[in-house]
């Protein structure tokens, strides 16, 4: 019983150590945002004039990959999809835009959405989360969370993280590595955007034209421990 006790344990350990290996210490995925979009300024855009999704541009599987410079970009940047015309399939709700939390568990968040064929793209706080068919890397979300837990020799560590963003009756819903839990879901309620995220939360987002001011530089965020 004690043996099977210890070789528990001793797995467990072993999970716990890979698991904080991966999350923290492990390669960051390569940066694949066009340059130019990281460089531009998102912040300038109106989004409420969208893009017409006619077919008569670039298709989303045409554009290369979009994912997080690092633990966060230094500012708002432009669309990934700017150029991208291909029509939604018919399981997808149309929820692009920029969207601002005015009720429940995060009231103040800012996030824009882009969409094109089975490609979807959230940019929000830092982050950049990118799924679906492109030119440079798998359909799965490749990217950071964005919150830097510790500093290490000057360099910030932050959890790496991939998902999968499946439509589902117009629900976009987010799975972990593509085949865990459901983590986050959104969907439309009349003209407002609704996003449950892991933590229990419910957050009702109403549409923005403009990106205000104060959101074009995110916020730094995590615990940011200086270890060595």
């Amino acid at each position: 019983m004690k043996t099977f006790v210890k070789w528990n344990l001793s797995c467990a350990a072993l999970l716990a150590a890979w698991l904080v290996w991966l999350g923290w210490f492990s390669v960051r995925p390569p940066l694949m945002t066009d340059p130019a979009a990281l460089v531009g300024d998102g912040s300038a855009l109106n989004y409420c004039e969208l893009p017409v999704l006619d077919g008569s541009g670039r298709r989303a599987v045409d554009i290369p990959k979009g994912n997080t410079p690092g633990c966060g970009y230094d500012h708002f940047p432009l669309p990934i999809l700017a150029a991208c015309t291909e029509p939604l399939p018919p399981e997808a709700d149309d929820i692009r835009g920029l969207w601002h939390g005015v009720s429940g568990g995060h009231v103040g968040h800012v996030e824009r959405v882009e969409q094109c064929g089975n490609r979807v793209v959230v940019t929000a706080a830092g982050l950049i989360h990118d799924y679906g068919p492109n030119s440079t890397g798998g359909l799965n979300t490749n990217d950071t969370e964005g919150s830097v837990l510790f500093t290490l020799a000057g360099k910030e560590h932050c959890m790496r993280t991939s998902a999968s963003m499946i439509w589902e009756d117009k629900n976009l819903n987010f799975y972990v590595f593509g085949w865990g839990p459901r983590v986050v879901r959104r969907y439309r309620d009349g003209d407002e955007l609704i996003w449950e995220y892991v933590d229990g939360s419910v957050t009702r987002m109403e549409r923005l034209c403009r990106l205000p001011e104060e959101y074009k530089v995110p916020e730094p965020r995590g615990r940011r421990i200086e270890l060595f």
